[in-house]
Parts: structure tokens; sequence; C-alpha cells
């Protein structure tokens, strides 16, 4: 299988749909798989036609974390290029200017879960599972992302129990934020990005960063980072268009 083959990425009406595609391996991460996720992203990234990003997985698992198998016969050097890829694709997933939305479903594991927690938010189908095994592998894993989004205390839980989570408890955790019949996922997803994509794009784009920047500091600071987008977008002029758009609305309500 090519590298290429890993991940697919087809765009279409604005939605770019991105796809794990190694279900013979339950879409395990490993190398090639990790360059591949940082190169569509960074595509998808400079497509100003995307206005949103579903990016989901073939087969009967979403993912079952890394792939242990490449490292055999590996020295420490490889293994540590390994992880400073891996970081490179969450990040990607991360930085990426439009909205990522992740639909999850069956095993999410170690890596899968970094991948969930780089998009912007989740959905998953009733029967995903996640875990975080990293220590009981022998390494170190989801130490930052998952406490940011759990909480420190049920990130170590986590971590040092390698406890399968139900989809349930992982919207409860906030892993997920709601959570769909299977057969309904796709259908979701869809809805979703259809109405991500009527807003305008740079104020998305702008939320998203304002989002991002702000929960990293305090809130003063957070108020001029977001009065920062609000003059980015004043600006662009497009905001006139909302107005206008809100406008139009109105009176057809009153009509």
């Amino acid at each position: 299988m090519s590298t290429v083959d890993r991940v697919t990425c087809e765009v279409a009406a604005g939605i770019a749909r991105v796809v794990l595609a190694r279900p013979a391996a339950r879409n395990a991460v490993d190398l090639p798989m990790c360059l591949r996720l940082r190169e569509v992203f960074e595509e998808i990234d400079a497509d100003g036609g995307v206005r949103a990003v579903l990016l989901s997985a073939a087969g009967p698992s979403f993912c079952a974390g890394a792939d242990l198998r490449e490292r055999t016969d590996k020295d420490a050097a490889w293994v540590r290029r390994r992880r400073i890829a891996s970081f490179a694709a969450y990040s990607a997933i991360e930085r990426c200017r439009h909205p990522v939305v992740a639909l999850v479903h069956g095993a999410v594991v170690g890596s899968g879960g970094e991948i969930v927690l780089a998009a912007d938010f989740a959905v998953a189908a009733e029967d995903a599972v996640f875990r975080f095994p990293e220590p009981h592998w022998g390494t170190v894993g989801a130490t930052q992302r998952l406490p940011r989004a759990v909480g420190k205390r049920r990130a170590k839980e986590l971590l040092f129990t390698n406890r399968p989570v139900t989809a349930a408890e992982a919207r409860e955790l906030g892993l997920v934020n709601r959570v769909v019949p299977g057969e309904r996922l796709a259908e979701t997803g869809t809805e979703i990005a259809h109405t991500i994509r009527q807003a305008p794009p740079l104020a998305i784009a702008l939320t998203k960063r304002a989002v991002d920047l702000g929960h990293e500091t305090d809130l003063d600071r957070g108020i001029r980072i977001e009065l920062a987008a609000i003059e980015h977008g004043l600006a662009d002029g497009g905001w006139r268009d909302g107005v206008d758009a809100f406008a139009r609305r109105g009176t057809a309500e009153e009509e």
C-alpha cells in the first residue's frame, strides 16, 4: 500500500472529506500515515474554497493507535523521529484554519484519540470506545491534549489505568460533543458541515483562531485577541454581508 492510500481526501461543495484509509490494520498510525496526514491538512489549509473538514475512518475502527510493529529493529533515534512526525501531523490538523470535525466509531486508541483531540470537535457513533494505553505500552503520549479536554485528574486516571471509555462517557468527559446511532454518523457530519458552510469563511477562521489563542492566555489578553479579530473582520468589509442577510431574514419573518 502506498503512502497516499493511507489517507484519502476529496473536496466537493466546500467540504473536505478526509478518511483514514488503512482498514486492514484498523487504521493504525505508522510513519507514512503521519506524513500523509500532515500533507493533506496543509493542502486543505491552503485551499480557500474549503469551508469545513470532516475527518472519518474506513473499516470497523476509527484508529487502533500507533502501529508498534513498524518499530521492530528500529533504534531510539528512529522512534524519536517517528514521534516528532506524529506531533507534526496532529499539529497540522489543529492549525488548519478551517473547522475540522472528527466523526469517530469503533475503537479509538492512543494516537486515534490524539487525532480526535486535534480536531475542533467530534461526533461519535454509539459503538465508539476510547482508550489511552501509552504508559501500558511503555511509552508516553496524550499528556497534553487529553488533560486540556477532560482535566488533569481525569486524564491521569485514563492514562494510568488504560480503561475503556464508552461513547456516552466520552461525551460526559468532553472527548466528544455528540453521540449518534452509527448509521447516522456520516449524515450528521454532513449536516454540521453544511451549517458551518453557511457562515462567512473569514468570520469562522477568525473565530477559530481567537478561541484557540485565547484559550492559551488569561481573559484580559483573550479580549484583546478577540478585538484584534474584530478589527480584521471590519477591515475586510465582509461583515456587511452578514448584517444584510440578518436584515433580510428579519423582514421575511415579519411578513
